[in-house]
């Protein structure tokens, strides 16, 4: 059974949590992801996003760190659910350029959940004056804001184009 929430502290490290197990199914899933992209940019825009989500989970395991808390500890339900919505994508095999931008679709709920619980619990760490811990999530929050944007401009040059 999961620790009562008595106080802003123990639902920031909940939510790190989640978070860090978000980021550790990513770990897994992205491979999967670049290898059934057909577009080549798409393919490099998911492993740069792999090499990304590693530093991501490494800066959290910074923070338990310097919390002395356990990283681990945690399923994050909604992660679990979109990469599963991925993986019916795949599983399907529509045609390369559909995949492609469904690969998008789903890549960009990712990054909205991510965007969601990133910016949260750097509000956490600054209302509970862990300034040094705000910063590292604010730049982490940053890149998966721009991973979003590449996303994007991906799926309009290039991807929906060919789908049409």
């Amino acid at each position: 059974m999961a620790k009562k929430l008595e106080s802003l502290q123990d639902l920031y490290v909940e939510e790190l949590r989640d978070l860090y197990s978000a980021e550790n199914q990513l770990v897994k899933a992205l491979p999967k992801m670049a290898k059934s992209a057909s577009a080549e940019e798409l393919r490099a825009a998911f492993e740069l996003h792999l090499e990304q989500t590693k530093v991501h989970a490494e800066r959290l395991e910074q923070i338990f760190e310097k919390l002395g808390e356990k990283a681990s500890g945690k399923t994050c339900k909604a992660m679990e659910g979109l990469v599963e919505e991925g993986q019916e994508l795949i599983k399907e095999k529509p045609e390369a350029s559909v995949l492609d931008a469904g690969l998008i679709s789903a890549a960009q709920r990712v990054e909205h959940y991510e965007i969601a619980g990133y910016g949260s619990v750097r509000t956490y760490a600054k209302q509970l004056g862990r300034q040094d811990e705000a910063k590292i999530l604010q730049t982490t929050l940053d890149e998966e804001g721009e991973t979003d944007k590449k996303l994007t401009q991906l799926a309009e040059r290039l991807i929906n184009a060919q789908a049409v």
